[in-house]
């Protein structure tokens, strides 16, 4: 029988030497466009809340059609939707594969896009938003998952900032229908797109979900098919290999009692340094993000930006211009992604944007209290620099760097934990936000975004450590507490002997 060892060289012998180098591109290409046009479904479908509303509005002639508090509910319904599938989609691409949950999510999709088209009352709506709850949930997932798992180093950061700015197409694009045409047309978009992505179906599993099964002969055929096979992927494929191998060795050392000590081990895991540091680090990045205000501004930029400028044509065309300009602004993230380290970009884009919101909110206060007139130019020029330079970077870099840092060991239980409090923190603020606007008016809101941003900045600023052109193993090594591992699993393993 071959050893491991045996088998790896013997693939690497009879693998293609005769590889282009931009077939394994194109495959990783193939199968990341299937995971972002998800991210473009959700784009179109969180950017028809902010245009079906004041249409149900001017048809029924009345603001109370739907009013500010359920249009929150409609706003934040996919992530208050998303908490259960959020602890339900890890597990099932731990044991069926990272493909099965995509295909589940194809199915939820058509449900809701023919829900949504054909609903006849805001209670349908909601249903329909709280089943798109789904994407979210595998955005933060099995989508980093796949995009990290899937996708060769190099090209990791653009995959993973072009799904990001995805998004905020889907928005953008919704928007613009909304605005010249009636919101249903959004419906016929979204089914189209979910033709396409029938093509998941025709994906090759995940190398890593592969080996952490121990099929090794289908992981290093999958990964050479999708990576090639230069001397860096054989590296990378070798690296995969010997992990998952005393990985596979150490479960089998602990299977002695498996039932008795789940709870110690699930104790073990979260307690672990590799586990709950990046979890911090990813969870302070997101809370930038959205505390920032950005996501509520797209949200309700119809509201706001009418309570601003008191015109109804402005807000229209400010929304759009804001949604032009913040995909403008994250393909420059994308851009400078490939040359700034990812604290310098996040960091620093960070900076000059809460910068605009201080700004902003000191002009508001100033035009509250009559010193100046509102210029609705201006207006809009500052809520562009602050888009444009919070899409640079917590936009593209919350998620990167989450995919980054999301440890191989407990990789579902991390991202079922990291996509709950996410949703949470996500939901809230899109709850939150406009009784902000009501009980603080527009300048106190800003402020208050910039204050938590401020704060949010500084801690990441001490902590955040860099991942640029690392594997995912080199980057869970720099959290791994060697000492404490190994301390735990003697202690497991004592208890286990105890028992028998």
């Amino acid at each position: 029988m071959e050893t491991m060892e045996q088998l790896y060289e013997k693939d690497k012998f009879t693998s293609s030497v005769t590889q282009t180098s931009w077939k394994p591109l194109i495959r990783q290409m193939f199968v990341g466009s299937g995971v972002i046009l998800n991210f473009l479904i959700y784009g179109l479908f969180f950017g028809a809340t902010t245009v079906f509303v004041p249409q149900i509005r001017k048809q029924a002639n009345s603001t109370e059609a739907i009013s500010t508090e359920t249009m929150s509910w409609l706003l934040s319904s996919p992530s208050y939707g998303g908490l259960p599938w959020a602890l339900i989609i890890p597990i099932i691409a731990k044991r069926y594969g990272r493909k099965v949950p995509f295909i589940i999510l194809w199915i939820v999709t058509i449900v809701c896009v023919l829900l949504f088209y054909f609903s006849t009352s805001v209670t349908e709506l909601l249903i329909s938003g709280f089943l798109q709850g789904m994407n979210p949930s595998i955005q933060f997932t099995v989508a980093i998952m796949v995009l990290t798992e899937y996708t060769s180093p190099k090209y990791r950061g653009i995959f993973l900032t072009l799904k990001s700015a995805t998004v905020f197409w889907g928005v953008w694009i919704s928007n613009a229908i909304g605005t010249f045409y009636h919101w249903k047309n959004i419906g016929i978009l979204i089914f189209i797109c979910s033709i396409y992505n029938m093509s998941i179906l025709f994906w090759p599993e995940s190398p890593v979900w592969l080996a952490t099964k121990g099929r090794f002969e289908e992981c290093a055929k999958c990964h050479r098919w999708l990576k090639g096979d230069c001397e860096d992927s054989e590296e990378e494929l070798k690296q995969l290999i010997n992990s998952q191998k005393e990985n596979l060795r150490r479960k089998q050392e602990r299977q002695l009692d498996k039932q008795k000590h789940c709870v110690m081990k699930l104790y073990y895991s979260i307690t672990d340094k590799g586990f709950y540091k990046p979890l911090m680090f990813c969870l302070l990045t997101i809370c930038l993000y959205h505390f920032s205000g950005k996501m509520a501004c797209i949200g309700y930029a119809i509201d706001i930006i009418q309570k601003i400028t008191v015109s109804e044509s402005t807000a229209y065309q400010g929304m759009l211009v804001l949604d032009g300009v913040t995909v403008l602004g994250m393909y420059i993230g994308v851009f400078l992604n490939k040359f700034l380290k990812r604290r310098t970009l996040l960091l620093g884009s960070s900076c000059v944007g809460v910068m605009f919101l201080y700004i902003l909110s000191i002009y508001l206060y100033l035009v509250h209290l009559k010193v100046i007139s509102e210029n609705k130019y201006l207006t809009l020029f500052i809520l562009t620099g602050f888009s444009v330079t919070i899409s640079c970077g917590p936009m593209i870099m919350c998620f990167c760097l989450a995919s980054e840092m999301t440890p191989v060991k407990c990789r579902s239980l991390f991202l079922a934990v990291y996509a709950l409090l996410s949703n949470i923190v996500m939901a809230a603020v899109l709850n939150i936000f406009p009784y902000l606007f009501i009980y603080f008016n527009s300048h106190g809101s800003f402020l208050c975004c910039a204050i938590t941003s401020s704060v949010f900045i500084s801690i990441l600023y001490k902590v955040l450590p860099e991942t640029k052109n690392k594997t995912i193993l080199e980057i869970e090594k720099c959290f791994s507490d060697k000492n404490n591992v190994s301390k735990e699993e003697v202690e497991l393993l004592n208890l286990n002997k105890v028992c028998d």
